[in-house]
Order: structure tokens, then C-alpha cells, then sequence
């Protein structure tokens, strides 16, 4: 341990909250140096949806690094590259009769966000950009403007500018709100945009996640979202859908908007989209706003990562059926039972569960209580994060391929290391 602390920037974070060295690790679990299993409820954050060391992914990566296959190569062509667009196209696109070109930038979610932006001004000739409360997009500044956590936006150092921020309209995040809440702010933003003496201009675009990850799980309603895609529309303004944390078959079906007809201008996948934990960004970009590229106009040096490319098809194979979404379904209610339980042994601290999928949460209101609830989860051999405005949201996000065996026990150590925290504060 000496070594990170004596050398690695006071920056590092979350290994302040799992304060060990991690050597191997396989599906949803990680072990230590001193042997010591911990079932992983974190799953990097949303990238390890297939699991550590996925044997398929794994198999391939092998195979295509003994033939001196292609690791980098910027945006030349590549076989993996080939055969991750046509899979993406055949699996994922055909089925939902979605027409998008698929751009590839630099490795991670912000640098998606970061495209998405410079494109919706380009196409729109416009400069101002609608976010909403709680929302994360990523910490590069384009990114982070549009981020409403103030903790990462008093880092920038500048002003962040050129992004507004609205409520979030979703099913509920507060005691005693109604479902769909959100509906009455989007109406008066609307008259705002419409009052020619209002002073406002037409926005770029609106940016949206369907399920506020970072945010504290905060789940929007169907109605909301087809609200704001109207308004979008409307005000000719472009529909950007962040999908990095919730999509890729987290929720139960690949986007987490599946199933509600709506029609994004541009979507911004990234995390579990290469499925092996190596990096790996891409925007679906509609094909009449891609058109305003020029060649080489927004480059990145790690734009064609043949392993994620390699990683990520075998990842697709999952949805060619519905096995796997099925057992999301399934998983995914065997976690809200859990929560809910204990949100309803412990209701008068007014806990809340959020989710979808096997992306759920717990909502304990107080940051302390779930800081300590991470810090027994850890004691105890479990890794979990906590997310939302003052760390106060428990969020669950195993392995999409966790082992029932695995499920059930990291759900015992939560139950336990809930209650130990509520009896002790």
C-alpha cells in the first residue's frame, strides 16, 4: 500500500473506500493479495456487465494477440472493427429498425458527451445546451458543464458555461412526489422557450439520461421523456439520449429507453459496450447530422481499440436472444425484493428503492449512514458504491452474468451491513 500513498496523486478515490490490492478476479468476484473473496456489487462503475474475465471475451483477446493481431489503429480499417459494426448493425440495430452511423472518438463516456455537444451546436448553429438536476455526463469541460454535481464542477477551475439545468422529471425521488414529476416544470419551460420576451433562446439540444446513474438511480417517467423529445423537436433543437452507464442491457433490454418509442438524435454508449473492461466510446449519431463532418474533424488518438472492438462483439452474441435479458429481469427483481425489505424494516428513516433491471437502488437520505453501510459492505467482503447528491443512495449494479449463489450472498452481506449501520447510528 505504501507505494500508492507515497507516490499516486491525493486525487484517487474510490480506493480510499477499498483499501486493498486487488490481484484476480472472475464474473462478480475480485480477490486481494491476502486471498480475502469480495463479490463485486460495483462492476467498475457499469463496465464489467459481462463479468471480470469473461472465459469468451477472454478466449478471443488471447487468440487475437498470439496472431499479432491489430491492437491499435487509430480510425484505419480493422477486421474487429468490421465485425463489431456489422454485429452492432445486425443485433442491435436492424431488430429496433434504427438508422444510425456509428462514431467512434476518444476512449471514454466524456469524450462522447464531448462529441454529442460540439455536433448538436454544429447542426443547430446554436450555443446554449438543456441538462437536468442531478445529472453526470462526464469531467472533461464540455462534458462538465453539463454535469450538476457541484463537487466535480468546483474542480474545473473555469467558468462552465453555455448549459442550463431543469428538473429531472422522474417517477419519484422525494417523499410525496407523484409519479411522472416533472411533467408541470417541462410545461413552464416550454412557455419560457415560447415567451418571445422571456429571453431565452433556443437550445442546441436537450441532454438526458433515462436512468440517472450517477444521480442516484432516478428513473425518468415515459411521459416526461416524450415530453422533452417533443419540446426538442418543437424548438428544433437535437435529442441526445446519455445511455454510458444505464445501456447495454442493464436495465433488462439493450438501451434503457427500449420500449418507450422514442427517437434520439444521438445516443452516447460507452462502459459496458466493450464488455471486457478495456475502453471503448461511441456515439449513434442520426445519419443527416453525421453528414456535417468533415474527414478528420474531431480525432482521438485511442479511436479504434481493436480489443473492445474484439471484447465488445463477443458482448452483442448475448442479444441475439432474450436469455440473458430475461435473467436481468429476474436478478434485477430478487434485488428491489431485498431492498424493499429493508426499506420496510426501517421506515422511519424514509428510505426509498429505485430502478430498473439490475440497476437498483437504495435510498438511505443520509450520506454518513451509506458511507458507512459502503464501509461494512467492504469489512464484510462486499464492494458497493455509494452514488447521488451527498453519497446518500446505495447502488446496486452486479455483473449482468452473477451466479445466483453469488447474488444471494452479496445481498445477505448488504442486508447485514444495512442493519448494523442503522443500529449503530
Amino acid at each position: 500500500m505504501n507505494v500508492f500513498e507515497q507516490w499516486e496523486s491525493e486525487i484517487r478515490g474510490y480506493c480510499r473506500a477499498y483499501p486493498t490490492v486487488f490481484v484476480s478476479a472472475s464474473n462478480a468476484r475480485q480477490v486481494d493479495e491476502s486471498g480475502k473473496s469480495f463479490i463485486d456489487f460495483f462492476a467498475g462503475a457499469g463496465v464489467l456487465n459481462f463479468g471480470h474475465n469473461n472465459p469468451a471475451m477472454k478466449k478471443a483477446l488471447i487468440e487475437h494477440i498470439e496472431a499479432d493481431g491489430i491492437a491499435h489503429s487509430l480510425d484505419m480499417y480493422t477486421k474487429p472493427k468490421a465485425e463489431f459494426i456489422q454485429t452492432f448493425v445486425d443485433v442491435i440495430l436492424k431488430p429496433r429498425k434504427m438508422d444510425y452511423r456509428l462514431q467512434f472518438m476518444g476512449p471514454t463516456g466524456t469524450n462522447a458527451v464531448e462529441v454529442a455537444l460540439k455536433l448538436a451546436r454544429r447542426a443547430t448553429g446554436r450555443t446554449n445546451v438543456v441538462a437536468f438536476h442531478h445529472g453526470f455526463h462526464g469531467m472533461t469541460l464540455g462534458s462538465l458543464s453539463a454535469t450538476a454535481n457541484s463537487y466535480f464542477r468546483n474542480a474545473a477551475g473555469v467558468p462552465l458555461e453555455h448549459v442550463m439545468h431543469e428538473p429531472f422529471g422522474c417517477e419519484k425521488t422525494c417523499a410525496g412526489c407523484k409519479l411522472g414529476c416533472g411533467l408541470d416544470q417541462l410545461s413552464q419551460l416550454r412557455a419560457r422557450f415560447e415567451d418571445s420576451s422571456s429571453g431565452l433562446k433556443p437550445p442546441a439540444a436537450f441532454l438526458v439520461e433515462a436512468i440517472q446513474a450517477e444521480g442516484g438511480v432516478n428513473v425518468a417517467s415515459k411521459e416526461w421523456l416524450h415530453g422533452v423529445q417533443q419540446l426538442a423537436r418543437d424548438l428544433g433543437a437535437l435529442l441526445i439520449i446519455d445511455d454510458i452507464q444505464a445501456g447495454c442491457g442493464r436495465t433488462g433490454n439493450y438501451f434503457s429507453f427500449d420500449g418507450m418509442g422514442l427517437d434520439p438524435d444521438i445516443v452516447c454508449l460507452a462502459k459496458g459496450l466493450g464488455g471486457f473492461g478495456t475502453p471503448i466510446a461511441m456515439n449513434l449519431v442520426k445519419p443527416e447530422h453525421d453528414k456535417l463532418w468533415s474527414p478528420g474533424e474531431h480525432t482521438g488518438t485511442f479511436r479504434g481499440q481493436n480489443f473492445s472492438f474484439i471484447a465488445g462483439r463477443i458482448g452483442l452474441d448475448y442479444f441475439r436472444d432474450d436469455a440473458l435479458m430475461k435473467e436481468v429481469a429476474r436478478k434485477g427483481e430478487i434485488i428491489r425484493e431485498c431492498l424493499q425489505g429493508l426499506a420496510d424494516k426501517h421506515s422511519s428513516l424514509g428510505m426509498q428503492v429505485r430502478g430498473k433491471g439490475m440497476m437498483q437502488a437504495l435510498d438511505m437520505r443520509d450520506g454518513a449512514l451509506a458511507k458507512a453501510v459502503a464501509g461494512n459492505c467492504y469489512t464484510l467482503g462486499l464492494i458497493i458504491g455509494p452514488c447521488g447528491t451527498g453519497g446518500k443512495v446505495i447502488k446496486v449494479i452486479p455483473p449482468l452474468t452473477i451466479p445466483d449463489d453469488d447474488l444471494s450472498e452479496g445481498l445477505g452481506l448488504l442486508e447485514k451491513a444495512i442493519n448494523d449501520a442503522v443500529e449503530a447510528s
